[in-house]
C-alpha cells in the first residue's frame, strides 16, 4: 500500500470529523442556511419544489476555500 493514500484518508476523515463537529454544535444557528436570497420554494397543494441555488453556491465557495488552503498548506 502508499503511505501517501493513508495520510489522505486520515487528513479526510479529519475534515469530516471537523466538519460534522461544526454541524452538530451549530446547527441551531445555521437554520437560515437553507432560506437564502435566491433559493426558491415552490409549495402547492399536492406538490413541492426547492431549489437552494444560494444555498448551494455558499457552500461550493466555502469547499473551493478550503480546498485551496489544503493544498497551499501540503
Amino acid at each position: 500500500m502508499n503511505p501517501q493514500l493513508g495520510k489522505w484518508l486520515m487528513g479526510l476523515g479529519g475534515l469530516l470529523l471537523g466538519a460534522g463537529l461544526l454541524i452538530y454544535l451549530f446547527s441551531d444557528k445555521l437554520q437560515g442556511l437553507g432560506r437564502l436570497p435566491g433559493d426558491i420554494r415552490i409549495e402547492r397543494e399536492n406538490f413541492r419544489m426547492y431549489l437552494p441555488i444560494t444555498t448551494c453556491l455558499l457552500v461550493t465557495l466555502l469547499i473551493n476555500v478550503v480546498l485551496w488552503l489544503v493544498r497551499k498548506w501540503f
